[in-house]
């Protein structure tokens, strides 16, 4: 590992587990020196072509939206904007519990300072070269059989790590720390248990 790790974060606005993973990487980038570099994935592409239920076709559906606001936000104003606006929006949905997106989208460009017209590309499919080239990018770490975050460290990705509630002090340096030798292993893939949690907000 290099003196300032690079972190490469792919989020989808819509995951709350990429949202508490966000939130950890936060906490481990308040007492670590790390390069955190955010990008936008989406469930919405990855999900393209699956039969899915009809509920959560209907979230997929929903989700084109703050992602293609935010990679055009980036496109127009630089990447600096990108949590900024990832914070705005999942602030929101995520401990706020909203899911109207239209207003979500709105509220927090004016939040971050950015054009309100931004809001006009989501639903359209002006960005979405762009937009596919970013998930593209985490999908070629970690394969397709995934979902958010994808978290690389200094080029190494993983999906995950999937975690409730976000650790905080110690324990999020020991998470991180366990990662990075993971990152080190060429060989390992996986680790998984079932879930018996939802996102702790």
């Amino acid at each position: 590992m290099s003196d300032t790790p690079v972190v490469d974060f792919w989020f989808d606005p819509a995951c709350p587990w990429a949202w508490m993973t966000s939130r950890w990487i936060d906490e481990v980038a308040a007492h670590r020196d790390l390069d955190v570099r955010w990008h936008v994935m989406s469930l919405s592409v990855l999900n393209e072509g699956r039969d899915l239920p009809a509920s959560y076709r209907a979230l997929m559906d929903d989700s084109w939206g703050p992602v293609r606001v935010i990679v055009a936000a980036a496109r127009d104003h630089g990447d600096q904007v990108v949590k900024p606006l990832y914070d705005a929006m999942g602030t929101r949905r995520h401990p706020g519990g909203r899911k109207d997106t239209a207003a979500i989208i709105a509220e927090s460009l004016a939040e971050v300072g950015l054009p309100a017209e931004l809001a006009d590309v989501a639903g359209t499919d002006e960005v979405d070269d762009l937009l596919r080239a970013s998930h593209g990018e985490a999908i070629a770490l970690v394969g397709d059989e995934v979902g958010t975050p994808v978290v690389a460290i200094d080029g190494v990705g993983y999906f995950g790590p999937v975690v409730t509630p976000a650790p905080t002090g110690q324990a999020a340096l020991d998470l991180f720390d366990g990662l990075v030798l993971m990152t080190r292993v060429p060989g390992f893939y996986e680790l998984k248990r079932t879930r018996t949690s939802g996102p702790i907000l």
